[in-house]
């Protein structure tokens, strides 16, 4: 039987990031990956943020398998024939230390994986962990795998095996499994040469383009996003899988739509489709989160939980790589002192408290349940495009009414109660600020 000092399950950005923390105090450090390579079998519909990884790789941006830096955001609020947008644009995104950045997971994955390797860590691929081992009373001390003779001891385990995390299952970890509580992501990879891409952006050199949109997903809760890579561009839904499910709706036709929306049909004309793909993701926030540490155990990034699903912010690799480093860290610092218990173990989570991981999590604990109304996704949009269509429409031969007097006009057409939306905005600003 193998000994290491941390064990790391699972070579997302996460378990990367712990083994690269818990390699550069010196311990030794094994990580586990299902897939043949690092990022094989892993779906990202989002963006890279970097600040959280200047914290653990100085001057990232030299070396990572980047294709575009994020300098154009837009917030699109649609119905079925309208959008209303917020585009933003920041020259300060186009150097570093950027602000975000679109790569595929197949090598950023693959390129963060070579960095634990770097700085001192064993990456063991095509290799499932299927169970925890357990001392006596009842501390974890190593994990089994699928292959012959593959029990490994280690100080401390740390599971970072994804949203449907085995290890905290056994472990008795895991938050309640509630349906409403996770999320269905499908996206498209599409197929575009770099001149259309920059053209039909407004992009140039490395610019990227990233989309948020929110009122399109026939009702379900969810949104959709479009991301800008080199010569690919990415369109897809996020959609509670409730919600998924009720609908009787595929998600393949959920993005279908998305594609064909007046206002972004333009975008992905002609494209050609490369690759599908579906990944389930936590979508609970704060009070949906797993129990963080028990004896010999931590967990991260998806398996914890850590992901964040409120209104324009859709994050989850910045919170696997904050707390994939802060577990490593504190791993490494308690097989040091020879404690590996919960109270010892303790520690990571004082130090997420103390960080943007859960500091983020807890102030927007409400907005994962309020995103998740019929109101939201459907009413609202509804109402917001009627009445800047109103507005912006010139009523000749008739005088122009108040903003007041439209928004009730057509919250009464939309059936919504003015009182409604101001309290539901109310409460989803009060969590941001």
């Amino acid at each position: 039987m193998t000994r290491f000092d941390v064990v790391v399950v699972g070579a997302g950005p996460a378990g990367s990031a712990a083994a690269l923390a818990a390699a550069r105090t010196g311990a030794s450090v094994l990580l586990v990956e299902r897939g043949p390579f690092p990022g094989a079998k892993n779906m990202h519909g989002g963006v890279i943020h970097g600040g959280v990884l200047e914290r653990l790789i100085p001057r990232w941006w030299e070396r990572a398998p980047v294709q575009r830096w994020v300098t154009r955001r837009t917030t699109m609020v649609m119905t079925g024939t309208q959008s209303l947008s917020l585009d933003f644009r920041s020259a300060g995104w186009t150097r570093p230390p950027y602000n975000g950045a679109t790569a595929y997971r197949s090598e950023f994955d693959s390129w963060l994986a070579g960095e634990a390797e770097r700085a001192g860590a064993r990456l063991v691929c095509s290799t499932t962990v299927t169970g925890l081992l357990r001392a006596p009373d009842g501390t974890v001390r190593g994990v089994t795998t699928d292959r012959e003779g593959g029990d490994i001891e280690a100080g401390v385990v740390i599971a970072c095996d994804g949203v449907n995390s085995l290890l905290t299952g056994e472990a008795g970890l895991s938050a309640a499994r509630d349906p409403g509580n996770f999320a269905l992501g499908a996206k498209e990879v599409l197929a575009l040469s770099r001149e259309e891409i920059d053209e039909r952006f407004g992009l140039s050199g490395r610019e990227g383009a990233e989309i948020e949109m929110l009122g399109c997903t026939a009702g379900i809760p969810g949104g959709a996003f479009l991301h800008t890579y080199l010569d690919t561009v990415a369109v897809g839904v996020v959609v509670s899988v409730d919600g998924l499910s009720a609908s009787g709706v595929r998600p393949e036709e959920l993005i279908a739509r998305v594609k064909a929306h007046p206002s972004i049909a333009p975008y992905l004309r002609g494209a050609e489709l490369k690759e599908y793909s579906a990944h389930l993701a936590p979508q609970g926030g704060y009070d949906a989160l797993a129990r963080l540490a028990g004896p010999g155990l931590l967990v991260c990034g998806d398996a914890a939980g850590l992901c964040l699903a409120a209104g324009p912010w859709l994050e989850g690799v910045n919170f696997a790589i904050g707390s994939g480093m802060a577990a490593g860290e504190v791993a490494a610092r308690s097989v040091r002192a020879g404690d590996v218990s919960t109270a010892a173990l303790a520690a990571y989570r004082n130090r997420l408290e103390a960080s943007f991981v859960l500091s983020d999590h807890r102030r927007w604990r409400e907005v994962p349940r309020l995103l998740r109304s019929q109101a939201v996704h459907e009413k609202y949009p509804r109402l917001v495009c009627d009445a800047a269509e109103r507005v912006l429409t010139v009523p000749a031969p008739r005088p122009r009414k108040g903003l007041s007097s439209i928004l009730r006009e057509t919250a009464a057409a939309n059936g919504t109660r003015l009182r409604d939306l101001v309290r539901d905005g109310w409460q989803i600003l009060r969590s941001f600020t």
